[in-house]
This record gives structure tokens, sequence and C-alpha cells, in this order.
């Protein structure tokens, strides 16, 4: 029966993604589903609702979902219905991620204000740091009376230059363009003041010219409709604030204009008082916001039913691609991943405490589902963006993973010791971690830098040498489940230890290989771009130091200089130069680039040098200290 456990394991995997994979249910009879996968034109790309909702909540709050406070939760599609539809309940959703104490005063918040009360088992739970101590997101009504201040503040934060700027201009400054995005978000699709968009934008048209007529009538002196002339007047003014504020361009191309002539819903409309046509999408987005707001979800639903139809007809790519993404935004393939990552580290460790070989036989092909779901969504991603696997330092942290566990699958083949598997699961697990840090800055489907704009050395350069960043971690992963092993535990035999060597050995030789190649290509590709093969860039030194290191590791080994320890002591030292030339030279704010700099990221980059060091010295214990120290 054993025999089957790792089998049964993973088609309970399997069923686990496909059951939560199943069709939403609709809500309160609302389709929402439907309405999110509806195209829209931001930063430069078409993208559906859905992943608006999405990418904006994570920028405002650091998560998707917005926890009420009477209890339960709505999705992010909810929530931007809300925000864009009945923004009078949106505002009071706590979306607001507040830290900086300075700014918490500014808002009229203090450590009285915004301490939890829990009760009964919370309470004990919230004493032991299970539960947080203090509410840390605020709605926009309660920063309303302080928006004046915080715009004053921002305002004298953004005459400082970056580099120079303290902790609380820096929260203030990024308080500020969260309160800009959730604005841009409210004017985006209709006109908030407004308080009957649909009967407002219907008679307009027909108002023109009786409109035109008392004009004229007015600057000739004449008796004249004066309510007609109020009335347009705020129209105008409305439909300038959704022109100057909206964010996202909502409206397609009309018939014979390019693909790409996207518009504002502010801006077709104040064309209306020029052509006197209404833009259909304007009246469609209108409907929705009258059904939404008056709780009507058939007619809401037959609304978005005909909007997408019509939209199948004349952007059927467009309509495609969003209905696509949205899928993927649901299917959240690196979250399922990093779970069964975590599962496959888990498992494969109690593989060499209990039943060895069931146990590593099941963490095995827990991981290979894993990398299968990560293979799917880095495949999809290159589709939704026509590019190569690595475009920005996201995909690279998710290509990263990438190549390290199908490496890790490939040893586990060859030894079949749990090993690779072992590190497969926690060099996947980091790795997502990672992409999900860096997914909080907006979105990852992103539009590709200049400097980067380039399909062919994209292809070759920076694939090429995120493959030696994979292979070089793995290196060091490899060989800190080495160090661990055997200065620990009693684990690591002799069979285990020369495993490991042969291990770290071929993976180093795979890695010097690449980043060579990808460091000689990206030079061309300097040489291309800039006129220059090298131009002693930061991030062109990083790369030609793990090419240096990891040759250094190669002579040493083959020179017969490090034995065992040594040689893992060498590895875990390429976790530092790699995760230096991979996000430590974006940091330092000279080059080319210097982008992708993430305060927070500085932090865990130093937890994580220190660590690789303390590591180092562990591996550098003479071997009597060490628990298995006849195996190394």
């Amino acid at each position: 029966m054993k025999r089957f456990i790792p089998l049964l394991i993973a088609l309970a995997a399997i069923a686990g993604i496909l059951f939560s994979l199943r069709e939403t249910p609709a809500v309160r009879g609302y389709n929402i589903d439907e309405f999110g996968r509806l195209p829209v034109l931001s930063n430069g790309r078409i993208k559906p609702v859905d992943t608006v909702a999405r990418t904006t909540l994570l920028q405002l709050q650091g998560r998707q979902p917005v926890y009420l406070e009477g209890g339960g939760e709505i999705t992010p599609q909810e929530w931007l219905l809300d925000a864009a539809f009945r923004p009078e309940r949106a505002d009071a959703y706590r979306t607001f991620t507040i830290d900086d104490p300075e700014v918490l005063a500014l808002i009229g918040q203090s450590e009285e204000s915004i301490r939890r009360e829990y009760k009964g088992v919370a309470k004990v739970l919230a004493a032991l740091g299970f539960l947080p101590s203090r509410h840390r997101r605020f709605s926009f009504e309660q920063m309303r009376p302080y928006l004046a201040e915080i715009e004053k503040q921002a305002q004298l934060a953004n005459g400082v230059e970056a580099p120079v700027r303290n902790r609380f201009q820096k929260a203030v400054l990024s308080l500020y363009q969260n309160l800009i995005t959730y604005q841009g978000i409210k004017y985006s699709f209709v006109a908030p003041e407004s308080p009957d968009p649909v009967r407002e934008l219907a008679a307009l048209p027909e108002l023109l010219p009786a409109a035109a007529a008392a004009i004229r009538a007015k600057e000739e002196g004449k008796e004249h409709d004066e309510t007609l002339l109020q009335k347009l007047i705020g129209s105008q003014i409305r439909f300038e604030s959704m022109s100057q504020s909206g964010s996202l361009l909502v409206i397609p191309p009309a018939a014979g204009e390019a693909e790409t002539e996207w518009k504002k819903a502010g801006e077709a409309l104040m064309r209306v008082f020029s052509t006197g046509d209404m833009p259909p999408a304007a009246l469609t987005y209108a409907g929705l916001a009258l059904t939404w707001r008056s709780e009507r979800p058939t007619e809401f639903n037959e609304i978005v039913h005909l909007y997408r139809a019509e939209m199948a007809k004349r952007y059927p790519d467009a309509l495609t691609k969003a209905t696509i993404e949205s899928h993927f935004n649901f299917a959240a393939p690196f979250y399922r991943a990093s779970v069964l990552f975590l599962a496959t580290f888990l498992i494969g460790i109690f593989s060499w405490l209990r039943w060895p070989e069931m146990a590593r036989r099941s963490a095995f092909w827990l991981c290979v589902i894993a990398w299968i779901l990560t293979t799917v969504g880095i495949a999809t991603r290159m589709w939704l963006e026509s590019r190569p696997p690595v475009t920005n330092l996201y995909s690279s942290a998710l290509f990263v993973g990438w190549v390290a566990v199908g490496l890790c699958i490939v040893l586990e083949r060859m030894y079949r010791n749990a090993v690779a598997t072992v590190t497969a699961g926690a060099a996947g697990f980091c790795a997502l971690i990672i992409a999900h840090n860096l997914s909080l800055s907006g979105d990852t489907l992103e539009m590709m830098r200049a400097v980067l704009d380039s399909n062919f050395w994209l292809a070759t350069h920076v694939v090429t040498i995120t493959i030696g960043y994979g292979a070089t971690f793995l290196a060091g992963f490899l060989a800190i489940i080495y160090v661990i092993r055997g200065l620990f535990t009693r684990s690591l035999d002799r069979g285990t230890a020369e495993a490991l060597k042969r291990m770290v050995y071929g993976i180093v030789c795979f890695a010097t290989l690449f980043s060579l190649v990808g460091t000689v290509l990206g030079g061309i590709w300097a040489d291309q771009s800039w006129g220059r093969f090298w131009g002693w860039d930061p991030k062109e030194n990083g790369a030609l130091l793990i090419v240096i290191w990891n040759a250094i590791i190669l002579h040493a080994r083959w020179g017969g200089m490090v034995r065992g320890p040594g040689l893992m002591a060498l590895a875990i030292f390429g976790n530092s130069v790699t995760a230096w030339s991979w996000f430590g030279t974006n940091m330092l704010g000279v080059g080319l680039h210097s982008y992708g700099f993430m305060e927070a990221g500085f932090v865990w980059l130093i937890a994580f040098e220190v660590l690789m060091v303390v590591l180092i010295v562990l591996a550098c214990l003479p071997a009597r200290v060490w628990r298995s120290g006849e195996a190394v």
C-alpha cells in the first residue's frame, strides 16, 4: 500500500488545484468575474479591470482582499466597482496602509486610537503576537479632513532630493501617491458627483443645439435658458475633473482610429461638446454605475454581456488577452506553487527521519507539480507580454527559482536521496516569496524599460545570465544543506556528502558557463546599444564578479586546495556575490541599472548577506565539532 501513497498525494495535490479553479458563484447575483474581464488601457498596456483592481490594492494595502469593519471581506473586483460607481462606500474601506508614526499623527491618529481591542481567546492570541496589536490600515474617509495637510507635506517632501529624504518624507510621499492612485480609479469610469450618469449622458447630445442657441442669445443680450446653461456647465466641470483625475483609459478607439487610441472617459465626454457624438462605452459604464448603485444585478449582467459581445466584434485580440489574464490572475499559479514548494521542503526533510523512500517520492512529485505550475505561469506571462521570460526584477525572481528547481529535478532523478528535492522546495519557495514582495510595487506585466526593449538581446543576454544566477544560487543552497546536515546532525553519511560535492561541482560548472556566456552577450548588447562593450557599470561588474567567483571555486577544486567544507564555504559565498549582483547593484543609485530599488529590499539583502557570512563561518569550523565529522 505504501508504494501508492506518493501517487495518491500527487493526485490529491492536482485535485486540490483543479478544485480551487472552479467557477466562483455570482456575488449577490452580479456576474463580477465577467466585468473583471473587460479590457482597459493603463500604464501603456491593455489589461483587464481585474488586474487593475488587484495591483492597485497590492500597492495600497499589500494584499488583495478588502476586509470589512463588521467582519467578512470583498474581492478586488467588488472593491473597484464600489470605488468607481459607489465611492461613498469605498471611501469607508480601510485600504491605505500607514506605519510611519509621524504620518499617523498627521492624520490625527495616536497609539491609543490605533490599538486593537480583543476579547476572549483572541486577546490571548494577540498577547502572544499571533494577532496584530494595532491598526495599520485606514480609510479615505478617516483621512479626508487632513488631505490638504498631506498634500502640503508631500509637496515639501517632493522638493527634497530622493537620496536624502527622511523616513517621514518618504512615507508621506508614498501615502500621497496612493491617494492619487485611488482618486484615479474613482474618476476613471463615471463622474462620482453625477447624481444620475445615465440620464446626464443620454440627454447631453440632444441638449447641445439648444445650449448653443442659449449661448448665442446670452452673448447678444437676449433672453435665454440660464438653467440649461448652468446644467451644461456642471457637466463640463465634472467631465474635466474626470479628464484630469482619472487614470484609466476605458473608452476604446472609435471606428477608423488606431488600436492604441484609447481615451479617458473624461476626454471622450469633453469631445461630445464639439462633435455631439456620445461614445457607447461611456453610456455603458454609466449604465453599470446606475445598476450597481441601485442593486439591479440582472440589468448589470445584461449590460456587461452586451458590451463584451460588442468588444468581441471590434477588439477581439484585446478582449481575448484581457480574459486570459483575468483567468491567470484567478488561477494564481505562483501562489499555489509556493504552497506546494513549502510542502515539498517539509516532506523532503521528513524523509530523512522516517519512511525515506515513500516520503522522498511524495516530495519529488509535489515538486514536479509545483514546477509545472510555475512553468505554466511563466509561459502565460510570456504570451501576455509577447516577451521573453525575464523583463523586470519580478520576472527574474520567478525565472531564477524556475531554473534552480528544474536543475534540482534533474539532480534528484540522478541521486535519489531527497537532497535536491529539499533544495528545490527551499529555492522555489524563497524565489516566489521574493517575487511576491516585488509585486507589491504594482503591475508586474508593466511596459519594459527602454534600455531593455530589445526582444533579441533579452532572449539571449538577460535570459542566459539569469540562468547563471539561478544555478549559482542552487550551488549555494546545496552547500547550505551540506553544512547544516553535517554540522548539526548525524544524517550526513559519507555517500550523501560525496553526492553533495558532486552536485555542487556540477552546478558550479553549469553556472560558470551560463554566467560567462551571458556576460559576453551583455557586452555585445551594450556595444550595439550604447557604443561600447564594457563600461564598468555596477551591473556589468556584478556579472563579471559571478564569473570570477565561480572560476575561483572550480580552480580551488581542481587544484585540490579545498575539500568538502571548503568547497561548500566558497559556494555559499557565491550566494552573496549573486545576491549583490542581482539586487545590490540596482540599489546603488548609479549606472544604467539603478531601477527597482526598494528600501525594504535593502534591509533583507543585508540580512541575507549576514546569514551567508554566518554559514561560511560555520562551514570553516574544524571537522571534530561537526556531528557528521567522519563524513566531511
